[in-house]
């Protein structure tokens, strides 16, 4: 397969973008009164349409700053219209209204990334997801302001692997929104279909002991063969104690431990224990049509995939059961942090200082991490707000109804475990030629692992010269 050369692609989608700007005119509109809090179908996914709100012109005086924000994510303008509440009741000196902006995923990204370069059309405050992070602390001069000395005060209480995939050269850059703790939902109906106990699942042999016998007893499959997507190679390579680059930030596909876990992926497929999924992998539409008439007994995602289950898979409520992942040895790590999105303060805004203190508010402090948890359904970065249990075990929270146990008593049981994969400037080449070329090859077309894998790192080392 021929790639062009980085440089001349990368030029090509510069003018493009620009022309694609000015076309738009490129800020954000305040006109529209579109919902944009009405959806909650991904946590790292755009929507497909462009819509425009404006938050807090019920709480906020009329000499409130208008901050411009953009996101790819419906759901978190509900965090920040319920935390902008807050801020405007508790500050009434300083004031804000919040202009939001919903676009799709490639758009949102590409559009920043070209406003900050030049300077012109950036919003104040805006989201980027963890993969695209790196393409915005590339270089000497870093566009977005930097927050250090803003997260101080909670530094000690937040997940340090979630701070530091915003980070540069020691300096914070962006605010998480999860942790994205990955562990084991089972449907423990299915299991139990075929005499199956979910929490005897402890190494990949477990796994695939349960996964044989439940496609014999019922012909369903016990989890995906993902053809879309990268949790899993991140899982295996995260178990082992490697990573998908190196620690200079080179790619690293073709390591001996990510073929070892894939070719364990190959055997489970070969014995019906996985199966390749519609849509490619657990967070998409069609999958979760799948999981929803019972075809597939376990997805192994962040927990940010909660809300996936409360909005889009109602049909299995009280159903789920969440649990650590499966490892190939006892002992080895059971999670690691996955997807996630970092806020960030440009270095256009109107009001800087302002806007740090807000997204600091909004969050990082106790109070975001709450609501975070209550609103959203993310595991908070915060870990004391692990610990609270009126909290965390309230009755009327929808996840705690939702699922057969309580999310923080796993979260809790795998403190310590949550490994971290790195983002880096390789990440979106890896990502691209993974997704698009090498798990289709593998999973589909049945082409041999280690064959692939060499592929896919001369692939990613072309596209990356």
């Amino acid at each position: 397969m021929k790639i062009f050369n980085k440089k001349w692609s990368t030029l090509l989608l510069v003018f493009i973008l620009i022309f694609t700007l000015t076309g738009c005119g490129g800020g954000s509109s305040t006109d529209s009164t579109t919902d944009t809090t009405d959806s909650s179908s991904s946590s790292d996914t755009g929507t497909g349409e462009t819509e425009t709100s404006q938050l807090g012109a019920d709480t906020a005086g009329e000499d409130a700053i208008e901050f411009d924000y953009w996101t790819f994510v419906d759901l978190h303008g509900k965090h920040f219209e319920k935390m902008l509440g807050l801020w405007n009741e508790a500050n009434p000196d300083r004031q804000i209204k919040l202009n939001v902006t919903v676009m799709p995923y490639d758009d949102m990204h590409n559009k920043l990334l070209i406003a900050v370069q030049t300077g012109q059309g950036a919003p104040d405050i805006s989201d980027i997801e963890v993969g695209r992070f790196p393409d915005f602390i590339a270089g000497a001069e870093v566009p977005l302001v930097d927050l250090t000395d803003a997260v101080a005060p909670y530094a000690d209480k937040t997940v340090e692997s979630r701070l530091d995939i915003y980070s540069k050269d020691g300096k914070i850059y962006g605010f998480p929104t999860h942790v994205g703790a990955t562990v084991a939902f089972y449907n423990t109906e299915l299991l139990e279909e075929a005499g199956i106990d979910y929490t005897e699942i402890v190494t990949w042999d477990d796994y695939k002991e349960a996964g044989i016998k439940l496609y014999e007893e019922t012909g369903k499959y016990l989890g995906t063969a993902d053809t879309s997507a990268g949790w899993q190679a991140s899982i295996l390579a995260a178990q082992q104690g490697v990573d998908l680059t190196d620690d200079q930030g080179n790619p690293m596909i073709n390591s001996p431990e990510l073929i070892r876990g894939m070719e364990m992926l190959v055997d489970l497929q070969a014995n019906n224990v996985i199966a390749t999924i519609p849509g490619g992998q657990p967070d998409t539409e069609e999958a979760k049509g799948e999981y929803n008439m019972g075809n597939y007994a376990s997805a192994l995602m962040p927990l940010w995939f909660m809300s996936r289950f409360t909005n889009e898979m109602t049909d299995l409520k009280g159903k789920i059961a969440i649990a650590p992942l499966p490892v190939f040895e006892e002992g080895q790590p059971r999670s690691l942090g996955l997807g996630g999105t970092g806020t960030v303060v440009t270095k256009t805004a109107k009001d800087i200082e302002l806007a740090k203190d807000f997204l600091t508010f909004a969050k990082i402090s106790d109070e975001a991490n709450i609501e975070i948890w209550n609103t959203l359904g993310f595991d908070p970065v915060n870990t004391d707000v692990w610990q609270m249990e009126e909290v965390t075990h309230n009755p009327d929270n929808e996840f705690v109804q939702y699922f057969q146990n309580n999310p923080f008593d796993v979260l809790n049981e795998i403190d310590g475990e949550i490994m971290l994969v790195k983002s880096t400037a390789s990440s979106p080449s890896i990502n691209n030629i993974w997704n698009t070329i090498t798990t289709n090859e593998i999973f589909e077309d049945g082409r041999d692992v280690t064959e692939a894998l060499n592929e896919a790192q001369e692939l990613i080392e072309q596209d990356l010269q």
